[in-house]
């Protein structure tokens, strides 16, 4: 740290004063959670569809909008809290800058939970015949409107990519933080989505045919196999930069976040992984639940350690 004094005001200015700890902390974690379910359950519901018959997971067309709905509120919520001026959020909106990813990230979530809240009613509405009443107008529009949800869901798809992925592109703008700069980064991003979306999803399949629920333990194995092997590279052939390893110092032995991050990769990739390679062979919906589980508790604490150990290094 070096000061000087400015003698035409007498102020003490001060180069390289380091940032008061960690910035982004488990209020952004619990964001990107909360995301990946959102997204997730979109992705894997659009593939099951494509495998499957409908009759064949009965109540997913309309408890797969309802997850997402509120996982991504949750996500706004926690994204809001962490501004410090929250009020100001509407000037995204109001004034929005294209060239801002913050921008066109928040425009994009912001249209992609508009559009599912139409799905959430409409899926809600034809389930339940009887809801909102034989007077109720919202109901009366859904059922009249039921096709819009099958005619938007490639749209949906196509939409989920960047929601999905932008914080990544967010973090990847931290250029001093070397650990964020890797396209993997991205993959992790579209990882995490199908671990949380599946795992969100066997919880609703208790009813659902045996082949679908195989279908959904499959995503969940090939999801935390190919996210955990992401890890492990990172983890062990890192030579991107001597920053990178300095980084990682942090989780591997003797390190601050070392028992967090082996906490984080057993209970939610290795044993999850199988879990879920037991319950397809199987059947045993109670195992599947627990593999599910264990993954989105291990997801969350992944994420809370890959988003704080670069921050702990000192940029000066």
């Amino acid at each position: 740290m070096v000061e000087y004094a400015n003698d035409a005001t007498h102020a003490v200015v001060t180069l390289d004063a380091a940032l008061p700890g960690i910035i982004w902390g488990s209020i952004i974690t619990v964001n990107m959670w909360a995301k990946s379910i959102g997204t997730g359950v979109l992705f894997v519901a659009a593939y099951l569809w494509f495998r499957h018959n409908k009759e064949d997971m009965s109540n997913m067309r309309w408890l797969m909008p309802v997850i997402s709905f509120v996982a991504l509120n949750v996500f706004l919520f926690f994204t809001l809290i962490d501004l410090h001026q929250p009020y100001r959020m509407i000037h995204i909106f109001t004034h929005p800058h294209w060239t801002s990813s913050i921008t066109v990230g928040a425009w994009l979530a912001s249209l992609f939970l508009g559009i599912m809240t139409l799905m959430m009613v409409i899926g809600a509405a034809d389930a339940f015949p009887s809801l909102g009443g034989k007077k109720c107008k919202i109901t009366k529009i859904a059922r009249d409107n039921s096709g819009f949800y099958e005619k938007v869901m490639p749209f949906m798809v196509f939409l989920a990519l960047p929601v999905t992925m932008y914080t990544a592109i967010i973090m990847a703008q931290s250029s001093a933080r070397e650990l964020w700069q890797a396209p993997t980064e991205v993959m992790q991003m579209m990882w995490a989505a199908l671990m949380a979306g599946s795992s969100a999803l066997i919880f609703i399949s208790g009813a659902w045919s045996k082949e679908a629920r195989k279908d959904l333990a499959l995503v969940l194995s090939v999801a935390v196999f190919f996210s955990f092997a992401m890890y492990m590279g990172e983890y062990f052939f890192s030579f991107k930069s001597s920053e990178a390893e300095a980084t990682l110092a942090y989780v591997h032995a003797g390190g601050e976040y070392n028992i967090q991050f082996w906490l984080a990769m057993s209970l939610g990739f290795i044993v999850p992984f199988f879990l879920a390679m037991s319950a397809m062979k199987n059947d045993n919906k109670t195992l599947l639940r627990f593999a599910a589980l264990l993954a989105l508790i291990g997801l969350a604490l992944a994420k809370d350690v890959w988003l704080k150990i670069p921050q702990l290094l000192p940029l000066s």
